[in-house]
């Protein structure tokens, strides 16, 4: 029998439909390289050896253009661990390639990707903490959500949870003390709590005199546990309430597309079209909601503005609440989408909800314009925030950064245009692009996209309200028990409000998946912070923060 970290001469066949251009990827790998093809449902994939893994992913790259290093998933198996690199491109998304790498169980390593794609940095050293692959020539391989002293990896097959931990302090170390400059560097402790991070956030700074020469973010301070809760729970009924607690600033709604997404192309679920209006309204609602808690917080860390813009937008976000609470029941943690639809229809009555909804919708420019006066029209924030936390396109694509972050930079990249799901190739609104990629380029980002999410909000009342009463279909006719095939892998996405929310799945032929894996923007964005940051000062270091809109339940998941 064949080891599986051997791949085999012959290619087999791939089921998984795929476009020209991950077909002439993967032909040139085969002619370049000695690999063997796989099977994901969303794309084609290819088995390569431990030691080729830069020399595959820089060809990609550089020859078959996939430059967007989505995600990281690693597991293991009872006879080999695994890594997946899920590649796709900035320019067409759709054009996607699982790289799959195998190692030995009583060798679990290969080489590092970071030095081809930075961004695969802390996704390896998640890997290496929680399931103990350890990567070769990885700029910086250490634990990453746990202490370094912790015993054993957490989801390793042979994981003892009752093995005491004893988890001595030491004193941090100056990560730049042997550097031989003028003057005298200081290590300086921000956090792990501060107000200008949505959760605890640790961050190692070290100054030479006021200038900051290195930060190093520490995660890990509030272990959510989240896919090892999905791994226990059931496809149908039970997942479904988590995605909303990755998110508690009011993206809960997009969160559940994103499980929903995946569930229903692994299960071949296909939503009603009624039933996709209602999400795309509700989902663009919930990015509203987010948003708004963005500026609001950022007029609050830039500036101490409490009374004004902080109040302005909190009240706006009521207003949002509102409309949500009476379509779903919740006001934040919403368990709104199910698989195949929607729990429930338009409240009744429907005329006095979608009057609702449009009231917001006519008041709204007049309260953006009051958002410029106070923030983008403010001297002050524009003396914090133009030409501080510098991110170009070329960085920001080189750690994987998506959303307003991204689009800030000038990267015209949006995953319902790029990668229609729902409504949203129905309708008529634009992607949000600056080009400058500073501070003040994502603060124009989000304040713009509240614009364009209140015309896609009104379109879909207008169709909702004009829908024939008896073809509101709001759900598919679902198993009440899926059990997808044995070792069927998806990974899918969605434009969640601080961007790409992908989630990979793996089944075992159980109503339970075998391996869940989240991929959260923030936790690509939170890895750049040193990149947007050297150079500057304590002041712009918190600017650059609050830019990102970190929220830290989807980096430490």
């Amino acid at each position: 029998m064949q080891h599986p970290c051997e791949p085999s001469a012959e290619p087999t066949p791939v089921d998984t439909p795929t476009n020209s251009t991950a077909e002439r990827a993967l032909a040139s790998l085969e002619q370049s390289f000695h690999v063997r093809r796989e099977s994901h449902q969303h794309a084609p994939g290819v088995v390569i050896r431990p030691d080729a893994v830069q020399d595959v992913l820089r060809h990609l790259r550089e020859v078959a253009g996939f430059d967007h290093l989505s995600c990281v998933t690693a597991q293991e198996y009872p006879d080999r661990y695994e890594t997946i690199h899920h590649l796709r491109q900035y320019a067409d998304p759709t054009t996607e390639l699982s790289v799959i790498v195998p190692a030995p169980s009583d060798a679990p390593a290969s080489q590092s990707a970071a030095p081809v794609f930075p961004t695969a940095g802390w996704h390896e050293r998640e890997a290496y903490d929680l399931i103990g692959i350890e990567y070769d020539d990885h700029p910086d391989l250490r634990r990453l959500l746990l202490p370094e002293t912790w015993q054993g990896h957490p989801l390793s097959l042979d994981y003892d949870q009752h093995r005491p931990q004893i988890v001595p302090y030491t004193e941090n170390v100056n990560p730049v003390q042997d550097d031989e400059r003028d003057g005298d560097t200081l290590l300086l402790n921000i956090g792990p709590h501060h107000p200008a991070t949505h959760g605890v956030l640790h961050l190692q700074v070290t100054l030479d005199g006021e200038q900051i020469v290195d930060v190093d973010p520490d995660i890990g301070y509030i272990h959510r546990c989240e896919e090892q809760m999905c791994q226990s729970k059931t496809y149908r009924h039970q997942i479904m309430p988590y995605p909303d607690r990755w998110d508690w600033g009011g993206a809960g709604l997009l969160n559940e597309w994103a499980y929903a997404r995946t569930a229903e192309h692994l299960a071949d679920i296909e939503v009603p079209e009624y039933a996709q209006v209602v999400r795309t309204m509700a989902a663009e609602l919930s990015r509203m909601l987010s948003h708004f808690l963005a500026v609001g917080a950022y007029a609050l860390d830039v500036i101490g503005d409490f009374t004004a813009t902080f109040m302005y937008a909190i009240k706006d976000r009521e207003t949002v609440q509102n409309i949500l609470e009476d379509l779903t029941g919740q006001r934040l943690m919403f368990n709104y989408f199910r698989l195949g639809g929607v729990v429930w229809d338009l409240p009744e009555p429907r005329e006095e909800f979608l009057a609702k909804i449009y009231d917001f919708v006519d008041d709204l420019p007049e309260r953006l314009a009051e958002y410029h006066d106070l923030l983008t029209g403010n001297e002050v924030i524009q003396l914090r925030t133009v030409d501080t936390g510098v991110l170009s396109t070329e960085t920001a694509k080189a750690y994987g950064c998506t959303g307003p972050v991204a689009r800030g930079s000038g990267i015209d990249y949006d995953l319902r245009r790029d990668d229609p799901y729902g409504y949203y190739d129905k309708l008529e609104w634009d992607v949000v692009t600056e080009p400058d990629g500073d501070n003040f380029a994502r603060l124009l980002v989000r304040l713009q996209e509240l614009e364009q999410s209140a015309k896609i909000v009104e379109q879909c009342a207008d169709r909702l309200a004009e829908w024939p009463a008896d073809e509101r279909t709001i759900q598919a006719n679902v198993p009440r028990t899926i059990k997808p095939d044995p070792d069927a892998e998806v990974y899918r996405a969605v434009e969640a409000a601080k961007g790409e929310l992908g989630i990979y799945i793996r089944s075992d032929g159980t109503d339970t998946p075998a391996r869940f894996k989240i991929r959260g923007p923030s936790f690509s964005h939170l890895q750049a912070l040193p990149e947007m940051t050297e150079g500057e000062y304590i002041p712009d270091l918190i600017a650059t923060l609050g830019s990102l809109d970190t929220i830290m339940g989807e980096v430490d998941r």
